[in-house]
């Protein structure tokens, strides 16, 4: 009985190291498959013919350059000056609704950038309410009154600000809530008052996270499709897409996505950058205070936290409410359709990421030590910083290649036309939402895999259990949590996802994005109300699990600035 014993342990030991080493080697596989679209991109970049590129140089790649740019800067300093403010009021102040807006403020989230355009661009317009009511009021005619333009440069920053604040808001709170009280408390000894400590200490203790939020706004902001085509505005997401579909030339459209590309890695270079010597300390079991304000200050907290969340989520909202139930002419035997599309395709896509990260997590796990297992998989988990367009570009030159060349060899020998199998169906566009959504779930996961004791992995191997018994009988039921939230975030990710799907979905094949999109485009913005508030609705579900794990760090402790006296 000792000999079995002994002898379980000794092989449960020596597996990870021999046996079990094709895990790794998979896992390595399916992280280079992963990153198939950028390389691809990066390889057509020299390709093809110069002709195309040579026209878009001359004529269009300078509005692309100046008009992302001058997008980038707009909603950057637009996401900073709302949430940075409502971030440190939430945080260290008390006030009236304070509880709500700590989570009301994340709203803005479920509201995708193109929808919330859509729908200013029916409220706003010259045949909208506000500018009718204006001209009945006044008797004026169109043309005799200035109204701001919504289907302008300007008016894209705007609606991209107010959907893409919550990140700079999420991180830089988090930074405020982790600062140690007793650093405020040497600073008022030192004679600063709390506005001054604010702006030399706190502000720039949470400058990694701040930046970190700004980043992750600008690479949406980059891949933004939606708004800036509806609004007329030259990107070079508007670039990529005339490129591919009216020129026809995949070579010039993956150029162009080379330059977008190398945009998105010079902000993650630079945001790595800003955080290399960041450290997060923080004193545990001290009371967080916070400054109770009165009057006026109250007030005028109350309107800065009420407005963006105002103009960003109940607004449209309530406008895309009233549109579905009162004016939208829906044919439900279609809605249901399209629903029945964009949910399976969202289930697949999420059960398809969850277990893929799964795999590479627990892979990275089992071979901590192995720094090439490590670089694959941190690799693989690029994919949410690529907009959508590069991703379907690096996406559908390598499987339509891959189908012709299947064609070919089906003609040949089985004398049959097998038609294209895998970039004329499904399987490129669920390919193209692993690679955009795994960082999703991989992070997910992993973090979850972080909480579990190594000890229970060295007590199992010791009682005989294989790597993937480890993983099926002790990781996947104390992973459940995560799963879920993986799951959910990759599934409302996948539903609201346009550009990708624009591009790689199946010969009619719709979805609720792409059809209110094509309503949208059509000026048909009321009609295409129902598609949109569905959206919003199930995008409210990661917000909501977002909210919940926001937490306070310890007890709250209010103090009155006025009156310098401590409330408990």
């Amino acid at each position: 009985m000792s000999a079995t014993i002994k002898d379980n342990r000794s092989s449960a030991l020596s597996r990870p190291r021999m046996h079990w080493r094709p895990l790794a080697i998979v896992a390595v596989v399916i992280a280079l498959m992963i990153t198939l679209p950028m390389i691809v991109i990066m390889a057509t970049v020299f390709t093809g013919s110069f002709e195309v590129w040579q026209h878009l140089f001359q004529t269009v790649l300078w509005d692309y350059l100046s008009n992302s740019f001058i997008l980038m800067l707009g909603v950057g300093f637009g996401v900073l000056i709302i949430g940075v403010p409502t971030a440190w009021l939430t945080s260290t102040c008390d006030f009236s609704g304070r509880k709500i807006f700590t989570w009301a403020l994340l709203l803005p989230l479920a509201m995708p950038a193109y929808i919330i355009a859509y729908t200013y661009t029916g409220m706003l317009d010259a045949a909208g309410p506000i500018q009718v009511m204006i001209r009945e009021w006044t008797g004026w005619q169109y043309g005799e009154y200035w109204f701001f333009n919504v289907r302008s440069l300007p008016g894209a920053i705007v609606m991209l600000t107010l959907v893409l604040y919550p990140y700079v808001y999420l991180l830089a709170r988090t930074a405020f809530l982790e600062q140690s009280p007793s650093i405020m408390e040497v600073s008022r000894t030192l004679g600063h008052g709390r506005y001054e400590a604010f702006l030399k200490l706190s502000l720039p203790m949470a400058r990694p996270a701040i930046i970190a939020g700004l980043t992750l706004a600008l690479m949406e902001t980059l891949a933004d499709y939606g708004t800036v085509q509806y609004f007329g505005v030259s990107t070079f997401t508007t670039g990529i897409f005339r490129a591919f579909y009216g020129l026809g030339d995949a070579s010039a459209a993956a150029q162009l996505a080379a330059i977008l590309l190398s945009f998105v890695a010079l902000l993650i270079l630079l945001e790595r950058y800003s955080r290399r010597k960041a450290r997060y300390h923080s004193v545990k079991g001290k009371p967080v205070q916070r400054m109770v304000l009165r009057g006026t200050k109250a007030r005028l907290a109350i309107a800065l936290c009420l407005l963006p969340l105002l103009l960003g989520f109940l607004i449209p909202a309530a406008q895309l409410f009233y549109w579905t139930f009162t004016d939208a002419v829906i044919d439900v035997v279609a809605f249901i359709g399209l629903a029945w599309n964009s949910f399976y395709l969202a289930l697949s896509a999420a059960a398809i990421a969850v277990v893929l990260a799964l795999f590479l997590a627990y892979a990275k796990r089992l071979y901590e030590r192995k720094a090439w297992v490590n670089h694959s998989v941190s690799i693989a988990g690029l994919g949410y910083a690529l907009p959508g367009t590069i991703i379907a570009i690096g996406v559908i030159i390598p499987l339509a290649w891959l189908d012709h060349q299947l064609i070919d060899l089906a003609e040949q020998w089985l004398g049959i036309d097998i038609g294209l199998l895998l970039s004329g169906t499904l399987v490129a566009l669920l390919f193209a939402y692993t690679v955009r959504f795994l960082a999703v779930s991989l992070g997910a996961i992993e973090s979850g895999l972080q909480k579990v004791k190594p000890s229970l992995d060295s007590a199992a191997r010791l009682m005989g259990y294989s790597p993937l018994q480890v993983l099926k009988n002790i990781h996947i039921p104390l992973l459940k949590g995560s799963m879920l939230t993986a799951f959910l975030i990759v599934f409302v990710d996948v539903l609201k996802e346009l550009p990708a799907t624009l591009i790689l979905r199946p010969f009619n094949f719709n979805t609720l994005a792409v059809r209110a999109y094509e309503l949208a485009s059509d000026e048909r913005l009321i009609d295409a109300a129902p598609a949109s508030l569905l959206i919003v609705l199930v995008g409210l579900i990661p917000v909501i699990l977002l909210s919940r794990s926001i937490t306070l760090s310890g007890a709250t402790v209010a103090i009155d600035d006025s009156e310098h006296k401590e409330k408990i």
